[in-house]
């Protein structure tokens, strides 16, 4: 059955490099952070000196991911979101179909596999949050560039707001509130073998702290922080596809002033908030509240320094990166199959049910795993894409929102 008669999926000689690249780059930067997340315990990846070495080559890796990859490329990733669901929108109307309900069906299936995702293998997923945050920004699409760039500022500007609220309220938290609040963020000793059993265990036995994270990752932070960032996100990914910057259309030197200007705020106010994190001692009540908004601000102008970078890489077509522009273009173009086949690679190496390294390597290892599943993925995207027109789950995608099987393989 197929409700949208006139709506066919976007073939390759349709589609945009520069958005396919940047979703390259942004699926292959996101392992960098994610990679603590399945490789060490969860507190791990907001308190650094929770778990783990941190010192010398271990601090120099932590560091540089810190300024250069987290919450950065989940940026680029919310707003090539938000750029695809207008430009999917404005296809299916051209050929005659209904964009709304093409829509909230890519939504619905998205959902689905996220949860599959979320509560089966690793409770870090983002689908969720896309497909929800997808769902309910949609209406607002067709509002004009005036209306959408104040919206989404005051969107992503909830969650800083709410963080500052917060963190007036630690000065008259009773004392016993301040003390576990500490040992959550920090756990013990007991609390830290625990989760190492767990994780270095069976499937089945990790599916009672997975389920929890999972939930309230989609309950409790999705309402006070994920929802609203990546919401605005996705608003002003629609406002920079309309101004022609997603598509490599504006000059060099918006493109280099991007660049330029987003390492100038964006590094040292990251840097900054390294710095004060330390003179706190990487205290929770000042890293969860306070702390946070160095990063949550600065990864914004560190985001459009990439998006910038990307774009004059594009624009100018240097004949000696152009291998690794197609390679990076064809895993873009299969950015849903990478990121899910990132979770399957990961849990075989770390969890106890494949290799069971979780705990084990320090964050210098973690890098050489990421730089191999990198290298795997570019590989295997532009191998596949040779034979095949879109990626194993871009193809499910497709043929479950159609409700019809997709063509799979290229014709001569």
């Amino acid at each position: 059955m197929n409700t949208s008669p006139g709506f066919h999926p976007t073939l390759g000689r349709e589609r945009i490099l520069s958005l396919d690249v940047l979703r390259g780059v942004a699926v292959l930067g996101i392992l960098a952070m994610n990679i603590q997340s399945f490789s060490m315990i969860d507190s791990a990846y907001l308190h650094p000196t929770s778990f783990g070495d941190l010192s010398g080559l271990n601090g120099w890796v932590w560091y540089i991911t810190h300024l250069a990859a987290d919450t950065k490329f989940m940026a680029i990733f919310s707003v090539l979101f938000g750029a695809g669901i207008a430009l999917m929108a404005d296809r299916t109307l051209a050929q005659g179909g209904s964009a709304a309900s093409m829509h909230y069906r890519r939504m619905m299936w998205l959902l689905l596999i996220g949860l599959i995702h979320a509560y089966l293998f690793w409770y870090g997923d983002i689908l969720v949050t896309y497909a929800i945050c997808g769902m309910c920004i949609y209406p607002l699409h067709r509002l004009k560039n005036r209306w959408l760039i104040p919206i989404a500022v005051l969107m992503i500007a909830i969650p800083s707001l709410l963080m500052s609220g917060f963190a007036a309220t630690v000065p008259f938290w009773p004392a016993e509130d301040v003390i576990a609040f500490r040992a959550d963020s920090l756990p013990d000793q007991p609390r830290i073998e625990k989760q190492l059993e767990i994780y270095r265990g069976g499937w089945a036995g990790q599916m009672g702290h997975r389920t929890a994270s999972a939930f309230f990752l989609q309950t409790f932070v999705l309402l006070i922080s994920l929802f609203w960032r990546v919401g605005g996100l996705m608003l002003l990914g629609m406002v920079l596809r309309r101004l022609g910057v997603l598509q490599a259309r504006r000059s060099r030197l918006v493109y280099a002033l991007m660049v330029v200007g987003g390492c100038a705020i964006g590094l040292p106010l990251i840097d900054r908030g390294v710095a004060v994190a330390i003179e706190h001692e990487w205290d929770p009540l000042y890293v969860m509240f306070t702390g946070m908004q160095f990063n949550y601000w600065g990864s914004l102008f560190v985001a459009a320094a990439w998006i910038g970078a990307v774009m004059l890489v594009c624009k100018t077509g240097w004949a000696l990166l152009r291998p690794l522009v197609v390679a990076l273009a064809a895993t873009g173009r299969m950015a849903f199959t990478n990121y899910l086949a990132q979770t399957l690679i990961c849990c075989f190496i770390f969890y106890g049910y494949g290799l069971g390294y979780f705990g084990y390597l320090d964050r210098w290892e973690q890098l050489l795993v990421v730089l191999g599943i990198w290298l795997l993925q570019l590989t295997w995207s532009s191998w596949w894409l040779r034979w095949f027109r879109y990626g194993p789950m871009e193809w499910a995608w497709r043929s479950l929102v159609l409700w019809r099987t997709q063509p799979m393989r290229k014709t001569a």
